[in-house]
């Protein structure tokens, strides 16, 4: 259970759905609400694929390009950081890579629930090296079965988020929502360090 926990907190503060909700509800207001809710399904499954395939298959992409796990951790460890630093600083959207001209591009699309709603807005970088040195130290059947459950549920709380967006961007106002998001930017730098540390206590060991 303390798995489950560890790592839904883990992946909630990286993926930062909350954070999502005034560029969601910027990209879909002209949507009808059937429209919303269809979005919000598909940008939580996109998620929920990105995510299982990363934390199962990405192992076999660092042993392909010889890449260690302490490497990882700290490059994940960094761009974690650097993500909380943008949700601190009210840079999400610079951050995820949301400019003026991908946004104008964007309103042109049908459909926004991969890119850039899936990825890189909430399934990026962080989260994705966060999940393969997961693995890495967690690969017992009952690990993994924790893993998954804390991963679907964080989907299924990103489907509820978005598809409840528009009501809360008017009870919680953007004053609101940026207080939210920088107390989770807060913590995502804390995970991020986190795994600096941990990484570079790591290589003082085995040396």
């Amino acid at each position: 259970m303390e798995i489950f926990i560890y790592l839904f907190a883990a992946l909630f503060s990286v993926l930062n759905p909350i954070g999502t909700v005034p560029i969601f509800v910027g990209l879909t207001q002209d949507y009808t609400k059937q429209d919303r809710s269809k979005v919000s399904l598909l940008t939580a499954f996109n998620v929920f694929v990105i995510l299982i395939i990363s934390f199962f298959i990405g192992q076999y992409v660092l042993s392909f390009f010889g890449i260690t796990i302490s490497a990882l951790r700290i490059a994940g460890g960094l761009i974690i950081a650097s993500s909380g630093f943008s949700l601190l600083n009210g840079q999400f959207k610079k951050n995820k890579g949301i400019n003026k001209e991908i946004e104008e591009d964007i309103q042109s699309r049908n459909d926004i629930s991969l890119t850039p709603l899936a990825m890189p807005m909430l399934a990026g970088p962080g989260s994705i090296s966060l999940l393969i040195a997961y693995h890495q130290e967690h690969n017992t059947t009952s690990d993994i079965v924790f893993s998954c459950f804390a991963i679907l549920t964080v989907a299924i709380l990103i489907f509820i988020i978005l598809k409840s967006a528009h009501y809360l961007a008017r009870i919680l106002g953007s004053a609101g929502i940026v207080a939210i998001s920088r107390i989770v930017g807060f913590l995502t730098i804390a995970i991020g360090i986190q795994y600096i540390i941990s990484s570079i206590l790591n290589i003082i060991k085995e040396i």
